[in-house]
């Protein structure tokens, strides 16, 4: 039953490989339609470049592309797309500026939902397969973001904006043809990833290099004269990690299943050293799939002349604007944190800017259960980010209570590091079992073999250690910041401050790493 739904949502032209291979059809016409992204890219780049047409052509041109796309992989499923763009653009014209960015969230992420449940309680409950809900999540972010990108440039006055939402304001309403393409152009209609539409709208004009190509007196700076740096590089570097993670996946993601963690013969002959190192070592095996997929979407974008960042300091240009993970950084991070900040980058940056950042209310709770929401209606979604938020807790308690006792050497900072490492990775595959099995039976019961042991650590570390509230540090950063100030010579200069704005701009979306 699952086979034949899925085999009618798209087009069946590469059914035979599908068979070849052993893969399902969607994921094959998934990848398939991925390369044919990749290579259009670069024909979209050269000639399609904004120094040749026009943006309204590059436009259209990204529009229909993504439409075709959509409609290979999703046949006429694809149609929710453009009923939910449509439909929130129309909210957003008729709405008005000071209320439309609230209209637009509750409709985008309930039309998203209505469309969640239907295909996993009606079609398809269970199939961990390319669908056409996907694309929606991204868009989804994207029709959110744009409304409050929009109401902070029109509706809010400019000095109740913090720094990363002055960047990011909209100061005119896009027109529809705008919209459709940041939505639904080829280059993230199927694996996103999410960005903001003042950079997609600068990657159409051909503005996206200016800003970075000036230092900060204002010269141009000739090291770096030429106007449009070639991708090329991070476009193959992209693609070996592909390749790697691909290969990697397909070797090991058979050998190392994530459900034998829930098997009765593995829980009572094995013990449990062994159970924890199993657990890690299958989640290993499943992530090179995200990183695949991620960095495949982020090497499309790459190649069509988006997400350029900047340069290095040895003068190289930088192409992580809307990068989505930091493979290093996930797999040695020492921290819950650091291992949140890099792994799917642009869907956090997008909880942060409408969630967190405006939730007067307990965010971080509140930013878990959104992530929940947009992720879909299985149970295990929940569970996930449920004990995300104690695990989030009771990592904040121990950074701020235990960290500092560790600085005071190498040795001790080293100690520290492999520590917090280990229990950041047991920490990470013990929170995300239940997104992986998806059903509340099958969590619970791995929950139950491990005694529920880490929630209990988490309650307890959250209980026993004292934690600041969010207020209160903020406060005593502005007190600190003021003090500072006042200590320091007087105000800096204009080009100082503009100088300030450009480095903020720059580097908005990197994330910082520190643990």
């Amino acid at each position: 039953m699952a086979t034949e739904t899925t085999s009618c949502t798209g087009s069946t032209l590469l059914q035979p490989i599908s068979e070849i291979i052993d893969l399902p059809l969607d994921q094959v016409n998934f990848v398939v339609c991925q390369l044919f992204a990749l290579c259009t890219a670069f024909w979209f780049r050269l000639y399609l470049h904004p120094s040749k047409t026009s943006t309204f052509v590059r436009h259209v041109v990204a529009t229909l592309l993504g439409f075709y796309l959509a409609l290979f992989c999703f046949g006429w499923y694809a149609l929710h797309f453009l009923v939910q763009s449509g439909l929130t653009y129309g909210i957003m014209i008729f709405a008005g500026v000071e209320h439309m960015h609230k209209y637009c969230f509750v409709f985008a992420l309930g039309y998203l939902s209505l469309c969640q449940i239907t295909r996993v309680y009606v079609f398809d409950y269970g199939m961990y397969s390319a669908d056409f809900t996907g694309p929606m999540m991204v868009i989804t972010q994207k029709i959110t973001s744009l409304a409050f990108e929009i109401h902070d440039g029109l509706a809010r006055k400019e000095e109740h904006l913090k720094p990363g939402q002055r960047y990011l304001a909209v100061r005119r309403m896009p027109s529809l043809l705008e919209y459709l393409s940041y939505n639904c152009n080829f280059m993230g209609i199927l694996a996103g990833p999410t960005c903001s539409y003042n950079d997609y709208i600068a990657f159409i004009e051909g503005t996206g290099y200016q800003p970075k190509h000036t230092e900060s007196n204002g010269k141009e700076n000739g090291k770096y004269k030429q106007s449009d740096p070639s991708p090329k590089g991070a476009v193959i570097q992209k693609l070996c990690t592909c390749g790697v993670s691909l290969l990697v996946y397909l070797s090991f993601f058979r050998i190392l299943p994530v459900d034998r963690v829930i098997d009765d013969h593995f829980i009572a002959t094995k013990p449990f050293y062994f159970q924890v190192l199993y657990l890690y070592l299958s989640m290993l095996a499943t992530r090179p799939k995200y990183y695949f997929v991620w960095t495949l979407a982020d090497a499309i974008n790459n190649a069509a002349g988006f997400g350029f960042n900047g340069y290095n300091k040895d003068g190289t240009p930088r192409w992580d604007l809307i990068s989505n993970l930091r493979i290093l950084d996930i797999e040695f991070a020492t921290s819950f944190k650091m291992f949140l900040d890099n792994w799917n980058i642009q869907t956090a940056l997008w909880l942060k800017r409408v969630c967190y950042e405006r939730c007067p209310y307990n965010p971080t709770a509140a930013t878990f259960l959104l992530s929940a929401v947009w992720h879909g209606v299985y149970p295990g979604y929940y569970l996930t980010f449920i004990t995300g938020i104690g695990m989030t807790m009771a990592a904040r308690a121990v950074r701020h209570n235990v960290r500092q006792h560790f600085l005071g050497s190498s040795t001790h900072k080293l100690i520290y590091d492999v520590i917090t490492w280990a229990s950041t990775q047991i920490a990470i595959c013990y929170t995300v079992v239940p997104f992986v099995l998806l059903a509340v039976g099958p969590s619970l019961k791995f929950y139950w073999s491990w005694y529920c042991c880490i929630h209990i650590a988490c309650l307890l570390l959250a209980l026993a250690l004292p934690v600041k509230r969010r207020d209160s540090r903020s406060k005593e950063q502005l007190q600190q910041k003021q003090g500072q100030e006042q200590l320091q010579s007087p105000a800096p200069s204009q080009a100082e401050e503009n100088s300030s704005v450009s480095v903020t701009d720059n580097n908005y979306n990197q994330k910082n790493k520190d643990t």
